[in-house]
């Protein structure tokens, strides 16, 4: 019978490393000039990803990072630059991606990250907007056969240090008076090949994230996700505070992907909706009435080169998470909110 072993307390670990980082990216940060940077010395927008996750950032064949995080940063990058290219993509570890982000490595954090109330006013940092609404699963093998969560208990359960997930696993097995315990690892493939290995019984992270690091597993089609959400996980990209015009900026890209969708202004229809539309809001939207970018140091055209060079939100999700890709997710509380989800985004007038 395995030990019980507690989540272990990771925040004061942070605190202390920022504050050995922090000051001089502060500093960088309340000049307010990582737009100018971004375009006079890097002539990239640098973005942190994760260290492998399919479907949210992750290397192809070719060594080319795609996936919905990856598109995010693209995105500003075609905001600011017209080319959706000009990104530096960076790797990070859930442990050291806010030291990473805090000291100046790259600019924004597009790393399936969950926004929680001291990540966002403890660590220096602004989390912009949700970009995927996610909760914590549980994966098993199929045998022997189990239905719910609440049958672990007594299992060994594997997870990635630095995360969320251990402060949530520790409440969940404590609410339901469960003895456990817990292995973590730095990297992600750490864990799934702990978990392949049988070195425990338990895999737990995001949903997503469980769908996606399944496909890596030797024998996918054997193991399952119990049907439990445990927590609320809102994932969304990250940047330092105190350059506000910077924050708007990645923002509003998240935004205008998320208007373009409801509008039904998409990458195929973009040029011809730019020339013929009447609707005020798709013109507003796409350069053709007022001046929208100028408040955020971009063209008036910053949108239109979003939604032509990556696209709206429903096609980038359609691309890398939907029911046509390997990880076969359905859009559910990511929908718009007219069609029963969560997203909302503010207009652009």
């Amino acid at each position: 019978m395995p030990t019980i072993r507690s989540a272990r307390r990771i925040a004061p670990l942070f605190l202390s490393a920022l504050a050995f980082l922090g000051a001089p990216a502060l500093a960088l940060a309340q000049n307010g000039e990582t737009l100018q940077q971004t375009k006079d010395n890097y002539g990239v927008v640098r973005c942190g990803v994760s260290q492998g996750l399919p479907g949210f950032s992750n290397p192809d064949s070719r060594g080319q990072w795609e996936g919905i995080d990856v598109d995010l940063c693209r995105a500003v990058a075609a905001a600011i630059f017209g080319n959706a290219n000009k990104v530096k993509f960076t790797p990070t570890s859930a442990k050291e991606r806010f030291a990473a982000l805090q000291s100046g490595e790259f600019d924004i954090l597009s790393r399936n990250t969950t926004w929680t109330m001291q990540r966002d006013t403890a660590l220096g940092l602004d989390f912009i907007g949700t970009l995927y609404y996610d909760g914590q699963g549980f994966m098993v093998p199929k045998t022997p056969p189990l239905s719910s969560a609440k049958e672990l208990d007594g299992a060994t359960v594997c997870t990635n240090a630095g995360t969320t997930t251990e402060l949530n696993v520790g409440d969940f097995f404590r609410a339901n008076n469960m003895k456990y315990e817990l292995i973590t690892f730095e990297k992600a493939d750490e864990v799934v090949a702990a978990y392949d290995s049988e070195r425990c019984d338990v895999y737990t992270t995001d949903q997503s994230a469980l769908y996606a690091n399944r496909l890596k597993l030797r024998n996918p089609e054997n193991h399952i996700i119990l049907p439990e959400i445990i927590s609320k996980e809102p994932l969304g990209p990250v940047v330092r505070q105190g350059d506000p015009q910077w924050a708007d900026i990645v923002r509003w890209t998240l935004f205008a992907m998320i208007n373009a969708e409801e509008l039904g202004v998409t990458s195929e229809n973009v040029d011809r909706l730019r020339r013929q539309s009447q609707d005020p809001k798709i013109r507003r939207l796409l350069g053709r009435e007022g001046s929208f970018g100028e408040s955020l140091g971009l063209s008036k055209f910053w949108a239109y080169q979003i939604i032509k060079k990556v696209g709206n939100y429903g096609e980038v999700f359609e691309k890398s998470l939907g029911v046509n890709t390997p990880l076969r997710i359905q859009r559910g509380q990511n929908a718009l909110w007219k069609d029963g989800g969560f997203l909302y985004a503010p207009p652009v007038r």
